[in-house]
């Protein structure tokens, strides 16, 4: 299997199946002279970690992270970052049932179609189990921006689960890392809960949509054409098991816009720099940063491991009634919005090398 790499300067391989000893990513391109210990990446695996609270999968991971290599005397050295998190808790006879049959809505019938096995333990390779990993390297990127880009913030929240929306005129920032949802209402939490666990009961799955924010993103990153840093935004999320929609800023709500109403316009502000009159673009014009929050947005389905029964085949092509045991998210979305964070960070980071080994610093100067 190839393709398990993702970035240019900064970039990432991850490594590992959900049910094997361990799992991990090597992470190539930070720069020397960056502060870095493993409690700077668990802060982040602590927001993703499995087994915390009755709304996600009871599997309970400590996701503790390991660094390998590349790191010497609480420093980057330049060299690749070796990162490692063993698994601890999984449980693998949940899977023997269905080691000869295709969950419908999983990558079991298509793994199988091109490589001709697949490990059914959690799905393997396929498992989100993988994105573990990915937090643990947008950790190592987050530590490398504080260096580069001071004050630079990302934060993922739930805007959608099912029926439940977010209402924007309560938005509250602050409550966001304040719940199991990371909503961002206070108010909200209980219903959203209270609609969560009734489909739990139901033995039933719901999907959601995540939306992660980055501020203080310097205007001039991203490339025109090949190298947009939207292009690259999206492909990241849309990398993330069960994703199966990205937005950026207005999103698919630009279609029933009218071009005076899409379009932000542009003022100069008290401090000399422009500012804009709103953000439809999500802070990218024409694979660019243009210096506000850059916006993001997806969609992920609900997790197809049920306990309600589909109907499905065999390897051998008969017919089977599917019913997948196991510990299992009723909603993938709450744990994706770390992995959205993560996901963020790379690409930032990554853009961030590249433009200062191209241009160095901003050319155009506006108002002199």
């Amino acid at each position: 299997m190839s393709m398990n790499s993702f970035g240019h300067l900064f970039r990432v391989t991850t490594w590992g199946e959900s049910h094997g000893p361990a799992l991990g990513a090597t992470v190539d391109g930070c720069p020397p002279n960056v502060p870095l210990e493993p409690e700077m990446l668990q802060q982040w695996l602590d927001k993703r970690r499995p087994g915390q609270n009755k709304n996600t999968t009871q599997r309970n991971e400590p996701d503790a992270v390991k660094i390998l290599s590349g790191v010497f005397d609480g420093m980057t050295t330049g060299t690749p970052v070796q990162l490692m998190i063993e698994n601890t808790d999984q449980r693998s006879k949940d899977y023997g049932e269905i080691s000869q049959t295709f969950r419908p809505g999983h990558a079991d019938i298509t793994y199988f179609q091109k490589y001709g096995n697949r490990d059914y333990r959690g799905g393997g390779r396929s498992s989100a189990r993988e994105t573990a990993a990915r937090v643990a390297a947008g950790g190592v990127a987050r530590e490398a921006i504080k260096a580069l880009v001071p004050g630079l913030e990302i934060k993922g929240y739930m805007t959608k689960m099912g029926a439940m929306e977010i209402d924007r005129s309560r938005f509250d920032w602050d409550a966001i890392e304040q719940n199991d949802f990371w909503i961002p209402d206070a108010g909200a939490v209980q219903d959203w809960e209270d609609y969560l666990q009734a489909l739990r009961k139901d033995h039933d799955s719901v999907g959601a949509v995540v939306e992660v924010v980055a501020r203080g993103v310097p205007a001039g990153i991203g490339a025109p054409i090949y190298g947009k840093l939207d292009t690259d935004l999206a492909a990241a999320m849309m990398s993330i098991n069960a994703v199966k929609a990205v937005e950026i800023g207005e999103g698919m709500n630009a279609a029933a816009l009218k071009g005076s109403e899409n379009a932000d316009e542009i003022f100069m502000g008290n401090d000399g720099q422009p500012t804009y009159s709103s953000n439809h673009a999500g802070g990218i014009l024409g694979g660019i940063s243009t210096g506000q929050d850059v916006v993001v947005r997806f969609a992920v389905k609900p997790t197809s491991s049920i306990l309600t029964p589909r109907q499905s085949i065999r390897k051998d092509g008969s017919a089977a009634e599917v019913v997948t045991k196991g510990r299992h998210d009723p909603c993938v979305g709450i744990r994706a919005v770390p992995v959205a964070e993560a996901m963020m960070a790379c690409v930032i980071l990554d853009h961030l090398l590249l433009h200062r080994g191209q241009i160095g610093e901003n050319q155009g100067t506006i108002g002199a």
